[in-house]
């Protein structure tokens, strides 16, 4: 029995070393997350006893289909984890056959037993002897002030993973000024162990942390070692063969490196399987700064699907109700550098998401603008009427895209409906746009239009309808007429949004009163008091005033009638060269003094990102005309950045006639 016994033991060993040395291939699904590995002590022990269980089946079977496990003994170990290395061996390999039965085999188990528990045990204590001390990169650039120290370190005992040290000596750069860390990397290229660190590094590849793996290439970019290197090359070459072992921190770590790296063979094939990863997990990734990073990473030249699932995370973002400033403003970028065969229900949902968000970005509304412009004869008009509704409600005000419109419109206006037509006129009425001697041809279509379904539109409709042509200072005839009947007027301040309707009915009984419109100068509504307009504060301005006027030569929140307030009211004479005093004499029928009223207004008051007064601005300062004051509009946020003395001197120019101005300064010099 014992021959037999040694008889077995000899095939196994033959067998272990007629099996060639191989490498651990791991196989890992495309998805965000690190393989499932087991951290334990591995122990032969465990291994055989595992082994020893198998082993009741026949030795035929088990020579067809063998397991050789060998452990990692070529100094290389992964965090406590041992790497093994499975072999499938097939029966051919053996060289020689085992002359026993399963029976003899049953018998000689015992004694199998404890010679491999004998070997298992002898191996354990020089596993234990040779295991090297794990090094943390963290505490090693606390322990170094210089490169060469991290070095010197690795020099004298190199340890796994050896991805640390280089990320300790890029930590220890990073404290460096520009000329200390210059001479400290020619130090480093010229240290004896830097070729030794760089070798290793390269042989680790394969086997360290996934994460270690791009630390460590992050760290040997940014301490400038050339691209086209041996280190960098095979680095890179890993990083490709290990890329579905990427989760979410990994993946932000690639997009930096290649965002710093220049095109070559090996970057441009890892930016291409990047963009296959992120094309299947971008909804998985949680964190923004990954996803804008990710985003910054992936460029021009990404794949259409992929700018396209781009493109709904304005709507993702607004369903999560999650205002990311930093990930929409990517997500515009995106969309206005690839604007170009995007179909219209796509610009749609990102406005209204950007809407629904709050968020407003000038670059990514000019770009969808400028496109759907360019585009103008192929969309309908009703789709291109929402796209405007949209900006409109920003007060953004795309000059071209409604000149088009507007030609458009005229030509079409018997296809549109009356909900349409309101609409039209209340979005260019608000952003108060004009367009050339077309707009008086333009606003009558409407009218036309809206006339001929009069018998069909609501009080509401025909209210909202009627107060936009008044904000831009047009009076057809008919509607206003059919407005102004008291079945009507009773309707809509009994229905409705009556404190709205009751705010436009006053809105177009001012326009009647003080614009040009001969048949309702004497029109008398009885319509309900509107609440005092409210009234903010302007210490700033008013300081500036007391200042440049002195006490007693302005009054603040001053209330007109037609429910209109002014901030602050000065009297001058006709030429605005000096100004008066405010006295109980009554000055609106005076003909020797000019009023002058000051309004401070917000930049909401505007469209965006222009000084395009809105509607209601400008009817406010037509009226005001009207009324008999110099309007002087003042903006808020341009006076807040002003020094007082600068704010007095802006007032100045403001108030004063430049003539008036231009004499003070010639008898300012003339005095000196």
């Amino acid at each position: 029995m014992n021959n037999r016994t040694g008889s077995f033991l000899w095939n196994l060993r033959q067998l272990s070393t007629l099996v060639p040395t191989g490498r651990t291939v791991r196989l890992y699904p495309l998805a965000f997350c690190r393989p499932n590995i087991a951290y334990s002590n591995w122990n032969r022990r465990n291994l055989l006893n595992t082994f020893d269980n198998k082993m009741q089946s026949s030795v035929r079977y088990l020579f067809q289909d063998a397991l050789i496990f060998k452990s990692g003994g070529d100094g290389c170990q992964t965090k406590g984890i041992s790497t093994v290395t499975v072999f499938t061996v097939d029966k051919l390999l053996c060289p020689r056959r085992l002359s026993l039965d399963s029976k003899h085999f049953l018998a000689s188990d015992n004694e199998l037993k404890k010679s491999f528990h004998q070997e298992a045990s002898d191996e354990d204590v020089l596993t234990k002897r040779r295991k090297p001390t794990l090094i943390n990169s963290r505490k090693l650039s606390q322990e170094c002030n210089s490169l060469s120290d991290v070095l010197d370190i690795f020099s004298k005992a190199p340890t796994f993973p050896s991805s640390n040290y280089f990320s300790a000596m890029w930590t220890v750069a990073k404290r460096m000024s520009e000329d200390q860390k210059r001479f400290e990397k020619q130090l480093m290229f010229n240290h004896p162990a830097f070729s030794q660190l760089c070798e290793q590094v390269m042989r680790e590849a394969k086997i360290m942390y996934f994460d270690n793996l791009l630390f460590s290439l992050h760290a040997i970019v940014k301490l400038g070692i050339p691209q086209n290197t041996l280190l960098v090359q095979t680095l890179l070459r890993v990083v490709q063969e290990r890329i579905n072992e990427c989760d979410e921190k990994c993946l932000s770590v690639l997009s930096t490196i290649l965002n710093t790296m220049e095109p070559c063979k090996n970057v441009d094939v890892l930016l291409a399987g990047m963009r296959m990863l992120v094309d299947e997990q971008v909804w998985k990734i949680k964190h923004v700064f990954t996803l804008q990073t990710v985003m910054r990473s992936i460029g021009k030249d990404a794949p259409i699907g992929l700018k396209r699932k781009l493109e709904h995370m304005f709507a993702v973002l607004a369903a999560m109700n999650h205002r990311s400033v930093i990930l929409l403003n990517e997500c515009s970028k995106r969309v206005t550098s690839n604007i170009h065969g995007c179909p219209f229900k796509i610009l749609i949902n990102i406005l209204q998401s950007c809407r629904d968000l709050q968020y407003i970005n000038i670059d990514l509304f000019k770009g969808i603008a400028d496109y759907v412009a360019t585009t103008f004869d192929i969309w309908k008009l009703k789709k291109v009427l929402f796209l405007l509704i949209l900006f409109e409600n920003f007060g953004f005000r795309p000059v071209g895209l409604m000149d088009l419109f507007i030609k458009k419109a005229a030509d079409e206006s018997g296809f549109l409906n009356v909900k349409s037509l309101v609409c039209i006129l209340n979005v260019y009425s608000s952003l108060n746009h004009f367009y050339k001697c077309q707009t008086h041809e333009f606003l009558g279509v409407m009218a036309s239009a809206l006339t001929g379904s009069l018998h069909h539109i609501s009080s509401e409709n025909l209210l909202n309808a009627v107060c936009s042509f008044c904000w831009m200072n047009h009076f057809p005839l008919a509607l206003i007429n059919q407005l102004l009947q008291k079945d009507v007027i009773d309707d809509l301040l009994t229905s409705g949004d009556v404190e709205r309707n009751a705010h436009r009915l006053h809105v177009v009984a001012a326009c009647l009163k003080l614009d040009d419109a001969p048949r309702h100068k004497d029109l008398d509504l009885a319509l309900p008091r509107l609440p005092p307009a409210p009234s903010y504060p302007q210490p700033k301005v008013a300081a500036a005033l007391s200042d440049l006027l002195g006490e007693g030569h302005f009054s603040q929140s001053v209330r007109l009638p037609h429910n209109y307030f002014i901030d602050f009211e000065i009297r001058m004479d006709n030429n605005r060269s000096q100004v008066l005093p405010f006295s109980d004499v009554d000055v609106v029928t005076a003909t020797d003094i000019q009023r002058v009223a000051v309004l401070c207004v917000p930049k909401s008051a505007y469209c965006l990102d222009s000084t395009h007064p809105k509607g209601y601005l400008a009817m406010k300062m037509r009226h005001l005309k009207i009324m008999g004051f110099h309007v002087i509009v003042v903006n808020n946020w341009e006076v807040e950045k002003l020094q007082m003395k600068d704010a007095v001197t802006f007032l100045k120019t403001k108030i004063y006639s430049p003539k008036a101005l231009s004499a003070a300064d010639t008898h300012l010099q003339s005095t000196c």
